[in-house]
């Protein structure tokens, strides 16, 4: 089973439908239009720890990947907690946290609130890029106007009384996010420290147009686990057990 979500679980999807593996993607539910997928896919949570462990051995899942986004803490450490206790192998696929280079103008803050407190007093053009679950915190900041990047459109009205809603679905190429910042005279980027390739344009456009990025680094997890960094890693771990 794949704990699924980011890019790199895409990629592992196809990687172990080519080598024939059965095996299951499972979302958490979020986005409301999941990409095609060459393998079975599930959406929703489980319960909690003991829920998962339920469906691990419901299912006889014999090998656990997690792939979640590295902000889904809450299910990565359900997963180490659920794959001890039933006996199933895990492996975190994940990616480091990006580095800032010299040009780069970033102001690191802990957490979403912390980044919304961190936002200057006089209105300014705001690139969001943190998602949809967290962008009513920003509400305290009304003043600004805010430049939202959607997967899907929000079901209800924002708590943002001055936004510009764009539904479009990544990877974004440094070119185009470049174009996104100056049509909408973006003058500060709040991004999540995602890592990895496929989010990392908007990082790259705002080096390039020398804007500020506050970027929320992201959680530590309280549980040890195995990590890779790359599918083919994952791929020569299943294969190892």
């Amino acid at each position: 089973m794949i704990l699924a979500g980011t890019i790199e679980a895409s990629q592992l999807a196809q990687a172990v439908a080519t080598k024939g593996y059965r095996a299951c993607l499972s979302y958490a539910g979020r986005v409301e239009r999941p990409k095609a997928q060459p393998i079975e896919k599930r959406s929703g949570g489980f319960g909690g720890v003991q829920g998962l462990f339920a469906y691990l051995r419901e299912e006889q899942i014999t090998h656990v990947i997690d792939a979640t986004h590295p902000f889904a803490t809450q299910m990565s450490e359900n997963a180490v907690l659920a794959c001890a206790k039933a006996g199933v192998p895990l492996l975190a696929l994940t990616r480091p946290p990006w580095r800032p280079e010299t040009t780069d103008r970033w102001h690191s803050v802990p957490d979403i609130p912390a980044a919304a407190s961190a936002l200057p007093a006089q209105k300014q053009n705001i690139m969001l890029a943190i998602g949809r679950m967290h962008l009513d915190l920003f509400a305290a900041q009304a003043q600004h106007h805010y430049v939202l990047r959607l997967v899907d459109p929000p079901a209800q009205t924002l708590a943002l009384p001055d936004s510009t809603i764009i539904v479009s679905r990544g990877p974004f190429s440094t070119e185009q996010d470049i174009a996104l910042m100056r049509e909408h005279k973006v003058e500060i980027v709040v991004s999540k420290n995602a890592g990895g390739r496929g989010a990392y344009a908007k990082i790259e456009a705002a080096r390039q147009l020398s804007l500020p990025v506050i970027m929320i680094e992201r959680p530590v997890l309280s549980l040890p686990r195995d990590e890779a960094f790359l599918v083919t890693e994952a791929m020569d771990w299943i294969a190892g057990h």
